[in-house]
């Protein structure tokens, strides 16, 4: 990306203060440098952000100072301030604290590593993961994105999406990650076709080979602010009632618990038929009694 810093205009004799929109600009220029893993030392920021040396070097520094970057000598990697008001961030919000019991729970009853993810633009964002060892052998992290139609939770988001948010996927040809994604918009047209139809997505090693997920939108009928999601290896995923019944629960569960409502379904590994046709109504859920209300 090339960006063009319009010089301040000065006085004869006193240069211009730069105004504060144009600090805080360039600012956030600096740190998404560091949308990735790794450090990086003043020349790749330079090169990055297409700021001038002195000006790169000046605020790097001074981030550094305020301890939103850390430097080891001659790089520099996002600091200890960030992840702390990261943190503080993600614990802030109603959705994901309302999701982590439940979160915790789907985990007990599947065994399997569990994610809690939004959707941005083409990609999944991963708000919270839980599991045992396992998790360290799917490589997804809190913060991290992942290509939404890759996912079992971005399909899950999609299918619920207006058509110019999967449209931004652009040309007739789309990213892959493994042989089995999805690599065309008739492909992804009728993936999510599908989803819709029974309310359940499916990740059969499409982002990461040897393993699959189940996921399930959480929201008002319709329309999806989240998505959860199970995932393990392919020898142990259950595409079928096993998985999809507590999968749903637990989206249920979730959303009901940010709107504030009375009703709780204690989701349990489900020993039933595979799915056909469509959704199939599990006798432990109940319709709720109260009209739900937007996420805000």
């Amino acid at each position: 990306m090339t960006v063009t810093i319009d010089k301040p205009v000065t006085s004869a004799n006193k240069p211009a203060t730069e105004t504060p929109s144009a600090v805080i600009d360039r600012i956030s220029l600096v740190l998404d440098a560091f949308d990735g893993p790794g450090r990086l030392t003043l020349a790749q920021v330079v090169r990055r952000t297409g700021l001038p040396r002195s000006s790169a070097h000046r605020m790097l520094e001074r981030l550094v100072q305020l301890r939103w970057l850390r430097r080891d000598g001659r790089d520099y990697e996002l600091g200890m301030r960030l992840v702390e008001l990261g943190s503080l961030a993600v614990h802030q919000d109603r959705l994901h604290r309302a999701a982590i019991p439940k979160l915790h729970e789907l985990h007990a009853a599947t065994g399997l590593v569990v994610h809690l993810a939004v959707l941005d633009g083409t990609d999944v964002v991963y708000m919270e993961k839980v599991g045992n060892r396992m998790a360290a052998a799917i490589p997804t992290r809190v913060g991290g994105r992942q290509l939404a139609h890759c996912t079992a939770v971005g399909k899950a988001m999609l299918a619920l999406a207006d058509e110019d948010d999967v449209d931004v996927l652009g040309s007739d040809f789309i990213p892959r990650l493994t042989k089995y994604s999805i690599s065309t918009h008739v492909q992804l047209r009728a993936e999510l076709l599908k989803v819709r139809s029974h309310g359940i997505a499916f990740d059969r090693e499409e982002s990461l080979p040897g393993f699959g997920c189940v996921a399930a939108a959480i929201g008002d009928p319709g329309e999806a602010v989240a998505a959860v999601s199970v995932c393990g290896p392919m020898n142990r995923m259950m595409f079928d009632q096993r998985l999809v019944a507590p999968v749903r629960m637990a989206a249920m569960n979730i959303w009901r618990a940010v709107e504030g409502g009375p009703v709780r379904v204690t989701p349990t590994l489900q020993q039933m038929r595979p799915l056909r046709g469509g959704p199939a109504v599990h006798p432990g859920i109940r319709p709720a009694h109260a009209t739900p209300r937007k996420l805000a």
